[in-house]
């Protein structure tokens, strides 16, 4: 059978419907690459495109995408609440079926020098297909985003890990990378002060002591009059979504301030829901084999 992959492309563009059309077009008309969900958000001035299929077909997809937000994106004029260094801002492959991670990493790798060879964009591989370790952590190299990576980019430090030591004149750079499947989730609180909900992600990430495997900031939800725990959960199995939610609404009462809802951004696999269903619901002894959706799709994965 053949190998297939999940891909997140992040696009800095979150406002303007007929930009955000032009991106994700390629995506719909490239056959063996299906257009799961996407979602743009106006407060994070971001695109979050969710993906799946065979390697070769998403890989031409994404670089008429990325081609398209080049031509439409100027990081030099962009604002948002979330965290980047590019039009294209990061690009993680996922193996989803019949593709090991080794396999996953060596195909970041090439399509990253494939990336910037096409579009001229400097590339810096993350997690699995870090070629530093401290650059394992996403985070690590989008300190100070676009602006402070724009100005440290010539140290040695910070050089990227395909390309010259400068950022593409409006689309910075780009962060391409292999890693498991990552759950997007965030947790909205009914305040305006973002000063809480930064506190907060600080006592429930892992790089500030808390949850492992999980990472977090606060933003402001200007137009709601909300501000939001913004989260990747990036091992689900590990720590689970309830945990994460439950821990969350305890700090926030601390503040004096209620959890208003929570969003899974982007595509999920059953099992991190699952999981969380089953605690709130009480179930004992709860299985994901009495899902009956899942186990015909297994008997059919078995039985092409």
């Amino acid at each position: 059978m053949s190998p297939w992959i999940e891909c997140v492309p992040n696009f800095s563009e979150g406002r303007r419907p007929d930009v955000i059309e032009a991106i994700v077009a390629p995506f719909r008309s490239k056959r063996g690459c299906a257009l799961l969900d996407y979602r743009a958000d106006a407060d994070h001035n971001r695109l979050v495109v969710s993906l799946a299929g065979a390697p070769e077909p998403i890989q031409e997809a994404l670089l008429e995408a990325a081609k398209e937000a080049v031509a439409h994106i100027d990081m030099n004029q962009h604002q948002g609440a979330h965290p980047r260094i590019g039009a294209v801002d990061v690009i993680p492959f996922v193996p989803l079926r019949h593709m090991s991670m080794d396999e996953c990493v060596a195909l970041a790798r090439a399509f990253g020098k494939r990336f910037h060879e096409e579009t001229g964009i400097p590339v810096y591989f993350y997690e699995e297909a870090a070629l530093r370790p401290e650059r394992a952590r996403l985070e690590v190299i989008r300190q100070g985003q676009y602006e402070g990576l724009k100005a440290d980019i010539s140290k040695p430090e910070r050089h990227p890990d395909v390309g010259e030591p400068r950022l593409h004149a409006t689309a910075g750079a780009t962060v391409i990378g292999a890693r498991k499947f990552l759950v997007a989730f965030n947790v909205n609180l009914g305040t305006s002060d973002v000063r809480i909900a930064k506190e907060i992600a600080k006592v429930v990430r892992a790089f500030s002591g808390g949850l492992c495997h999980v990472k977090g900031i606060g933003l402001a939800l200007k137009d709601r009059g909300l501000v939001q725990v913004s989260l990747n959960v990036v091992d689900y199995e590990k720590n689970a979504l309830y945990r994460v939610t439950e821990l969350i609404r305890t700090e926030a009462k601390r503040w004096g301030v209620p959890v208003v809802e929570t969003e899974v951004y982007g595509m999920v696999p059953a099992a991190a829901l699952l999981e969380s269903a089953a605690y709130y619901l009480q179930i004992v002894g709860f299985s994901p084999d009495q899902i009956i959706e899942l186990k015909m799709l297994e008997m059919l994965d078995n039985n092409p």
